[in-house]
């Protein structure tokens, strides 16, 4: 079984896309697995489904990490979508698509070749509570919110050596039933953060958009910054606008390669 895939990323999040009309029709978990594997797939967080639409939107998307598990969105996968579209010939600088967690609106700030810059709403993040977190034995400061995926926000004054195995604990606890995206957040200046990220059914990635937004309205709501925040990453800086409204999301996405995975 052959299944064609563009390769994107925003900030080093790395996804597969597949024109939902060029894919399998059944075992869509077990393609996805195979396909983002590092060593016998193509590799990459999380593969996702791309049906052009017409009216309110202008593409639905449907996402699975690499575990197989099917999460409701992805910031950074969103916008992956949103430059395939645009390389597919959509016309104009706003995109509307259909995510699990519901339309998101992407407007293009920049284009250069394959390389793009976007805008996105991101809705209205909901805060669920704060404050202290154990998990064993360590106690984090802690912020749970929504923001179209579940988000764990632990404010640090340094990344925990082992914030991989903790972010990895976190995210599976029994206090989370549905599992939690898990993000350590420092701050690094009046309206700037640096963030670690361990994502639900994906491990450690480089960069979540998602998990940029949950951390900077966590260090604003806690009054740790001020909008908008820059958010330094791993693969680089992010920014997000939040004014206790709607929070709005920019980064880059990047096409860079197309091919067959052979199933």
């Amino acid at each position: 079984m052959i299944v064609p895939f563009t390769k994107a990323h925003g900030a080093k999040n790395d996804f597969l896309l597949t024109w939902t009309a060029e894919a399998p029709r059944s075992s869509l978990a077990d393609v996805a697995i195979a396909i983002c594997d590092r060593h016998t797939g193509i590799g990459a967080d999380g593969w996702m489904l791309v049906q052009p639409a017409d009216g309110a939107q202008h593409a639905r998307i449907r996402l699975f990490n690499s575990d197989g598990s099917e999460p409701e969105m992805s910031g950074n996968g969103t916008r992956c979508a949103a430059a395939l579209l645009l390389q597919a010939g959509h016309k104009g600088a706003d995109i509307a698509i259909e995510t699990g967690a519901g339309l998101k609106r992407l407007k293009v700030i920049s284009r250069e070749d394959n390389r793009y810059l976007f805008e996105m709403n991101m809705g209205t993040p909901v805060i669920e509570s704060s404050g202290p977190f154990q998990i064993a034995d360590v106690i984090f400061d802690a912020t749970i919110l929504n923001v179209g995926n579940p988000q764990c926000a632990l404010l640090v004054d340094e990344f925990p050596e082992n914030w991989q195995h903790l972010g990895a604990a976190i995210g599976r606890d029994i206090r989370f039933p549905n599992g939690t995206n898990v993000s350590f957040v420092k701050r690094s200046g009046p309206a700037s953060i640096d963030v670690r990220f361990f994502e639900r059914g994906a491990g450690e990635t480089m960069s979540s958009g998602t998990g940029s937004t949950g951390a900077a309205v966590a260090a604003i709501a806690r009054g740790l910054v001020s909008t908008p925040v820059t958010v330094a990453t791993p693969a680089g800086a992010l920014r997000v606008e939040w004014n206790n409204g709607e929070a709005n999301l920019t980064g880059p996405a990047e096409i860079v390669a197309r091919g067959e995975f052979y199933l």
